[in-house]
């Protein structure tokens, strides 16, 4: 089994991570809408607070235009309900003007207190399509941006689509040194190249290990042209029994009321229907067995009602670890894992599976530390 190389060698454990449902993606059935799953503040700050008390060190705040919450806002309202967990926001690249999202990220970061994580998107919007070179140059560019502005003092950035010149970043530096980690996922040339320069976590969707380890080559390749190593990281549901026949049971039971109509109409309203990654979780389902399976414990049922990752590990807990373990191995330091619904699979996840696993921070791996001290209490009436 291949072992890539990642910037954080020493680390002997995993940052494992929960998703929050905001895109309206939480059911009791794929598919089939739940009145009480909806996608709402009450619903989702649950997610975020169970994943906390389970001891998920870090959640997905995924993003969308058709449905659910906004993702930023959502974070911010997450900083005072919550103490250890870190946020991994979704940002798409381009639907804020960038300087203005540096100082965004950079409110939150403080807000958060260094917990912020970024997860880089590069997708059209609504309305638009643009060519891939286009979009990943526009993302090149806003994480550029992003970087001077937590960095320096001043921004200077002439690009194919941004130019800036002598803007000062009073006040943009975030509460980390250097910034928010950055997280990434893409599997076209264009996005392994801004991965390898820019980035720090290359996300992957779940395939078989083969590909898997063929697109940590090539993310490794790519950083290695810029004289760089990545942490890597597997987006993947899971669904986590006692025993392995009742883990399959409950895959079977959760799609057992999916029409396939329905299905395509959900995989289709999203803006990355069509994208690269998209198709090769498409194909998974293509190559799959009788019973949706690619390889051991990696079905491909969810894959049917949502766009996206669409695959999860299931089994036992010794089994679901065991993979886990092996994921490991080959070099895989970061997992946002899922599962339907999203409080109750948390929950059976972080009973079962988590409380086995050593757990760390990434950013803190990093050595990310406040880039200032929090400011002390003023004395009675003394005044800065």
């Amino acid at each position: 089994m291949t072992v890539v190389p990642v910037t954080s060698p020493d680390l002997d454990a995993a940052e494992v991570s929960w998703f929050s449902a905001l895109c309206s993606d939480d059911y009791q059935f794929l598919g089939v809408p739940d009145g009480d799953l909806r996608s709402s503040w009450a619903h989702c700050s649950d997610i975020v607070k169970t994943a906390e008390a389970q001891g998920f060190r870090n959640i997905l705040c995924p993003s969308s235009y058709q449905v659910g919450q906004d993702t930023l806002s959502f974070v911010a309202g997450c900083a005072p309900i919550t103490s250890k967990i870190n946020l991994l926001a979704a940002v798409r690249c381009g639907e804020m003007q960038p300087i203005m999202l540096a100082r965004t990220l950079a409110t939150l970061d403080h807000m958060l207190e260094g917990r912020l994580t970024v997860n880089i998107i590069s997708s059209d919007f609504p309305g638009q399509t643009e060519p891939s070179p286009y979009r990943y140059q526009r993302s090149r560019e806003v994480v550029q941006i992003l970087k001077q502005a937590w960095t320096r003092d001043e921004i200077n950035h002439t690009g194919e689509i941004y130019d800036f010149k002598g803007l000062t970043t009073d006040p943009v530096r975030p509460y980390q040194t250097g910034g928010p980690l950055l997280y990434f996922g893409g599997y076209s040339p264009d996005a392994l190249e801004l991965c390898g320069e820019y980035c720090d976590v290359y996300l992957m969707w779940p395939e078989k290990i083969e590909e898997l380890e063929g697109r940590m080559k090539a993310a490794n390749e790519a950083a290695a042209r810029h004289d760089r190593t990545l942490d890597y990281g597997l987006r993947t549901h899971v669904i986590v029994r006692d025993t392995e026949a009742e883990a399959k049971e409950y895959a079977e039971y959760i799609v057992s009321k999916l029409d396939d109509a329905q299905g395509t109409a959900i995989r289709d309203r999203a803006l990355d229907a069509k994208s690269l990654g998209v198709s090769h979780q498409a194909k998974n389902r293509d190559v799959a067995d009788d019973h949706g399976y690619i390889e051991p414990h990696m079905w491909t049922g969810v894959g049917r009602a949502r766009s996206g990752c669409g695959a999860a590990i299931v089994g036992s807990t010794d089994q679901v670890l065991s993979k886990l373990e092996a994921y490991q191995e080959m070099g895989i330091r970061a997992f946002i894992l899922s599962g339907y619904p999203h409080i109750d699979e948390a929950k059976h996840f972080g009973n079962r599976v988590l409380p086995q696993m050593k757990t760390c921070s990434l950013p803190h791996a990093y050595g990310r530390v406040p880039s200032q001290p929090p400011a002390t209490p003023l004395a009675a009436g003394e005044r800065r």
